[in-house]
């Protein structure tokens, strides 16, 4: 078990940030990499598609430019993610650009494929990808991932149904690679939590809709700052996947949150209601978040809610090694 030799030495926690559907952009990537943190992005976000490469210049740049003046601080690199799904009509484009521009990290979601991974491995690139269950973690290295995502109950946006002791227990039974956990990660205490459950690193997403540097509108960014866990629910009503909403987003929307119809899980589309109607669209006007956000209070800049996450982190370390010289 150990994080990758990419990430040895250049990171202030172990902390993958999730690529978020628009909210996930240049800023939000270069404050959590300048941060620490690996940032990433989904690919998708980059619109139109000849935007991307543009997008993987100004990360790189900055980066870059932050190391160079900055040079006692862990500078991150960088991810994005491929949504490996038949749906998706631009992952030629978008895998070809990702080459090109040998992005450090790559992480594949909805599937895995053979080519895109030996794509990556070309340039020396490593793939992560995301997981809900043990059987997709061993589809997913027996088809070449370097690593795992494991997404657990309480994720934001697509997830799993599993509690993560259980999902990470089963795949650590045979699988001793990184493994990133993902599943209501919003503390430093969770973090750590992470670690002693036995994943390398924490995988949190929603803690950042709440900082200035996320692509959201303002709110949704209140939303998540004044939301905990009970006001998140888990559908596939809006894409076809289930996936966990932020309660509020729904009824916005003029939907129940209590009384959703289900969609047609063959389809990962935006989803048809009941009334026949095409149900609001999910990530724009449907907002997603996990259930850590009961730990976020505050609307704050990355850099800040990276360093309280690191005052948490070392002081739940501390607690834990007080705890554990009792046994």
């Amino acid at each position: 078990m150990a994080l990758p030799e990419i990430l040895d030495g250049r990171l202030s926690l172990p902390v993958i940030c999730s690529p978020m559907f628009i909210a996930s952009g240049p800023e939000l990537v270069k404050a959590q990499c300048q941060a620490g943190l690996v940032g990433s992005f989904p690919t998708l976000n980059a619109r139109p598609q000849e935007a991307l490469a543009d997008w993987l210049d100004d990360i790189s740049e900055s980066n870059a430019a932050y190391a160079a003046t900055n040079p006692g601080a862990p500078v991150a690199p960088f991810a994005t993610n491929l949504i490996v799904h038949r749906t998706n009509n631009r992952l030629e484009h978008d895998l070809g650009v990702v080459v090109d521009h040998k992005v450090p990290i790559v992480i594949t979601s909805l599937g895995a494929r053979e080519d895109v991974n030996a794509a990556v491995h070309s340039y020396g690139g490593i793939v992560l990808h995301d997981v809900i269950n043990n059987r997709f973690a061993h589809k997913a290295v027996e088809k070449g991932a370097d690593g795992l995502i494991a997404v657990a109950a309480g994720a934001g946006g697509h997830a799993g149904a599993q509690s993560p002791f259980a999902l990470l227990q089963e795949i650590r039974s045979w699988f001793d690679g990184t493994i990133a956990l993902s599943g209501a990660i919003g503390h430093g205490r969770s973090i750590l939590a992470a670690l002693a459950a036995g994943a390398d690193a924490a995988y949190m997403g929603s803690a950042f809709l709440s900082t200035p540097e996320a692509n959201v509108v303002e709110g949704y960014r209140d939303m998540v700052v004044s939301s905990g866990a009970e006001d998140i629910v888990y559908s596939n009503l809006f894409t076809g996947v289930h996936g966990n909403y932020l309660r509020g987003s729904i009824s916005q929307a003029g939907l129940n949150p209590d009384d959703l119809p289900q969609s047609d899980p063959t389809k990962m589309t935006f989803a048809t209601g009941a009334d026949g109607k095409t149900a609001p669209k999910a990530w724009k006007e449907i907002w997603g978040s996990g259930q850590g956000i009961g730990a976020i209070t505050e609307s704050r800049p990355v850099a800040e809610l990276a360093a309280e996450l690191s005052g948490q982190f070392a002081a739940a370390r501390a607690e834990l090694e007080t705890k554990l010289n009792r046994w």
